[in-house]
């Protein structure tokens, strides 16, 4: 890690964010996922919420169980001696079955335009690629992954699409995620994902965590509906 870094900054009356890198990348994740399962284990109870960032972690504890020095002379003795959390790279790729095509997926011929590459040869590009969870937000169980080759990244959408179907995979300029939820969006839609992205009787609700590794493996239609996935368009899904 970084000489400087890290540092443990005040979020408010119960939190910490913790600052563990100064720029994004993939080597950061084994750092931070480590630091989760060591606050699990020294908060306990105290513990209110976890939030993992692409740099950051922010640790939110119930300060009528643990007084906010407390907490920080916690996270400053558990980051004295922290080591990667090398197990998870040890793990199988989570894989999400993906049906490619222009009607689930409408920017895959602007973003092959924009590579000078056909769409066979994007979808290719996508789906060849080991992405990494590096956040959860925006909704339940959306995760934002990275990082995409830069021959197929594209900036947001000018103007959001108001409903997104559900299962939708697209990409942000060097971000990839499939929406969890029907919910408004700019990134630019390639295909959709028969995958149960979050689920309220699931133990975590989201199916990806971060630090995760993540595949799109491509599907026929008939495959991606076998697997229940929603085959109308984007167009018939507004």
């Amino acid at each position: 890690m970084s000489a400087v870094l890290p540092r443990i900054e005040p979020a408010g009356l119960d939190g910490w964010m913790v600052r563990l890198f100064a720029a994004i990348d993939e080597a950061n994740m084994p750092w931070l996922t480590a630091l989760v399962r060591r606050c699990e284990a020294s908060f306990g109870d105290a513990l209110v919420d976890l939030v993992p960032s692409y740099t950051t972690l922010l640790v939110v504890f119930d300060p009528l169980a643990m007084a906010p020095e407390e907490a920080r002379q916690r996270l400053t003795t558990l980051l004295a001696d922290l080591q990667p959390d090398e197990a998870r790279d040890d793990a199988e790729p989570r894989e999400l079955p993906t049906w490619y095509d222009p009607s689930v997926g409408p920017e895959l011929e602007r973003l092959a335009e924009r590579a000078n590459m056909s769409i066979e040869q994007v979808i290719e590009q996508h789906s060849q690629a080991e992405y990494r969870v590096f956040a959860l937000g925006f909704a339940p169980g959306f995760a934002f992954m990275g990082r995409v080759d830069e021959r197929i990244a594209c900036p947001r959408l000018e103007t959001p699409r108001r409903r997104v179907p559900r299962g939708s995979v697209a990409i942000a300029e060097r971000q990839t995620s499939a929406y969890p939820l029907v919910s408004p969006g700019g990134w630019n839609l390639v295909g959709r994902t028969s995958a149960v992205l979050f689920d309220r009787h699931r133990e975590g609700f989201s199916l990806l965590a971060v630090g995760d590794r993540v595949r799109f493996v491509p599907v026929s239609r008939v495959e991606f509906e076998r697997l229940g996935g929603d085959t109308r368009s984007v167009e018939a899904n507004q």
